[in-house]
């Protein structure tokens, strides 16, 4: 019997086998129904039958084999499939595995009834095999678009719908500070409302940059011509104001001029600035150094501290990885760890590279290297 047909007489023990697979899944919902979903696998299996019946050229072939056959303009049933699955809770590795699994059921099963082998059933086969591809590859990039349009909303939900609140309450602070006659104890609130929501736009920011990072949009730097000494010292001033109780130090040494983004480039200071102020010595002073140099400047912060052990050294640039903090419970802050991983991200993208030493001996340097052009 050949393929085509052996698929269109025998759903019935197709879909069985394909459901005990889906069923072991573990979706993380369910959205969409058993009936929904076994009524559309029947779907698939007429279009691979009918894909495999269908007159095709060898120029026909390579086409589908690249995965460039057009498809038609309405919803394919690959793309109803991946819908249903991602309404459904189930992740692209599942769904991918389902077509695996859908590809071992109906040659298993069609084997176990051959006889014997024909040029024939070489063909059908081969043809079967490229039509669950173009199935694959039709769900995937559907579930993808789906993916995509996930994220630009949660992206528009972070910047825009939880950034417009937060600038009300500092704003509101902001009034409230400027009407006078308040005691002590209310300009304190006052201004631990200005802090707090200064810190929820910090990690609004931090998971905005870590989201377009992990989701493929990468981190946008526009460069124009500045100078890195100017940026850093701008920094340090803030720190100054913040932590009037340390003591920063700033050494620019070389041309120091370039094409950056100035305020991506004032994020890498931020961020080291405020890991030494958090795990640096209180009476130490923190160090600055940037130093111009034929193709690149180089920027570098130190600060005398507890040293970051080896085993963190080697993941310190990953996401929500914290300077030695499991290993260093007096050390336990509300930092996301994000910081560092951002950091590394804006130095990648202007095609630079970062890198942190530590040790009792000589405390803990990050040292960033940025291209000139």
């Amino acid at each position: 019997m050949r393929l085509s047909s052996f698929i269109r007489d025998h759903p019935g023990p197709i879909i069985a086998e394909w459901e005990t697979f889906a069923g072991t899944l573990a979706p993380a919902s369910e959205a969409s129904s058993p009936l929904s979903l076994r009524n559309h696998i029947e779907y698939i299996l007429k279009f691979i039958a009918d894909d495999i019946d269908s007159p095709q050229t060898d120029a026909e072939q390579v086409t589908k084999s690249r995965g460039e056959k057009a498809k038609p303009s309405a919803d394919s049933v690959a793309e109803v499939h991946a819908a249903l699955r991602q309404s459904g809770g189930f992740n692209m590795d599942q769904m991918v595995s389902e077509y695996r699994a859908l590809r071992a059921s109906v040659v298993k099963l069609w084997d176990a009834q051959a006889t014997e082998t024909t040029k024939q059933d070489i063909v059908d086969l081969t043809r079967f095999n490229e039509a669950i591809d173009q199935e694959l590859t039709e769900s995937i990039s559907y579930y993808s678009s789906k993916v995509e349009r996930s994220r630009n909303l949660f992206l528009g939900i972070l910047g825009h719908d939880l950034r417009n609140p937060i600038g009300a309450m500092t704003m509101s602070a902001e009034l409230i500070g400027r009407i006078g006659s308040l005691s002590d104890r209310q300009k304190m609130l006052i201004s631990q409302i200005s802090l707090s929501a200064t810190r929820a736009t910090e990690i609004l920011d931090q998971l905005l940059d870590l989201t377009r990072v992990r989701l493929g949009s990468g981190l946008r730097v526009i460069k124009e011509q500045m100078d890195m000494s100017f940026v850093a010292r701008q920094l340090v001033d803030e720190m100054r104001a913040a932590h009037p109780e340390r003591t920063f130090t700033v050494d620019a040494s070389g041309d120091t001029e370039g094409k950056w983004d100035r305020p991506r480039i004032g994020q890498v200071f931020s961020n080291l600035l405020g890991n030494a102020v958090q795990y640096g010595f209180r009476d130490l002073p923190i160090g600055v150094s940037i130093k111009g140099e034929a193709a690149n400047v180089t920027v570098s912060v130190h600060n005398d501290g507890v040293p970051i052990p080896s085993g963190v050294i080697a993941k310190i640039f990953e996401a929500l990885v914290r300077s030695g903090e499991d290993e260093n419970p007096h050390l336990q802050s509300n930092n996301l760890g994000l910081g560092l991983y951002i950091t590394k991200e804006i130095v990648s993208a202007h095609g630079g590279t970062i890198k942190v030493t530590s040790s009792e001996k000589s405390g803990t340097t990050f040292t960033a290297s940025f291209p000139r052009a």
